[in-house]
């Protein structure tokens, strides 16, 4: 599994503390940037680069994006077939997430979680598997057929 991980100036301390975690655990991370500090900088274009390259990858690749709110991150980064992207603000919200809907990029909100929590949400969210029962693969089936339609 490769770990995509970005965030605009308003996230970009917790990147830099979540993907010092993950390296020292031993993941492969790519940090897609910014890969410094630039205030006043723009969300869009980091979410999209971590959600196209989760959408081009191996199907257990994973991206987390990180902003002030979560949110703009987020949007931009379910415009992306086969991106289901969720803001999670606990570890039990992403846990449900995981495993209910196979969510393979992670939003968080820099500015309205610490980073103890973030931690917490970020390794359930690596750690949980997707559910196999037949109600759950029905769905991400018919969230494929939507994304189909789109394209």
């Amino acid at each position: 599994m490769t770990i995509y991980i970005g965030a605009d100036h308003g996230g970009f301390d917790l990147k830099e503390h979540l993907k010092a975690i993950l390296e020292n655990e031993g993941h492969r991370v790519v940090d897609i940037g910014a890969a410094r500090m630039v205030v006043g900088d723009d969300f869009p274009e980091c979410a999209s680069a971590v959600a196209e390259r989760v959408a081009k990858g191996a199907s257990d690749d994973r991206g987390i994006v990180i902003c002030r709110s979560g949110i703009g991150v987020d949007i931009v980064a379910n415009k992306f077939a086969g991106i289901r992207s969720a803001l999670a603000m606990s570890p039990d919200h992403i846990y449900q997430g995981r495993h209910d809907d196979d969510v393979n990029v992670l939003a968080l909100a820099a500015e309205f979680i610490a980073s103890d929590e973030a931690e917490k949400i970020m390794k359930v969210f690596l750690s949980t598997p997707a559910a196999s029962d037949e109600r759950y693969l029905r769905r991400k089936e018919e969230i494929r057929e939507i994304d189909a339609r789109r394209s």
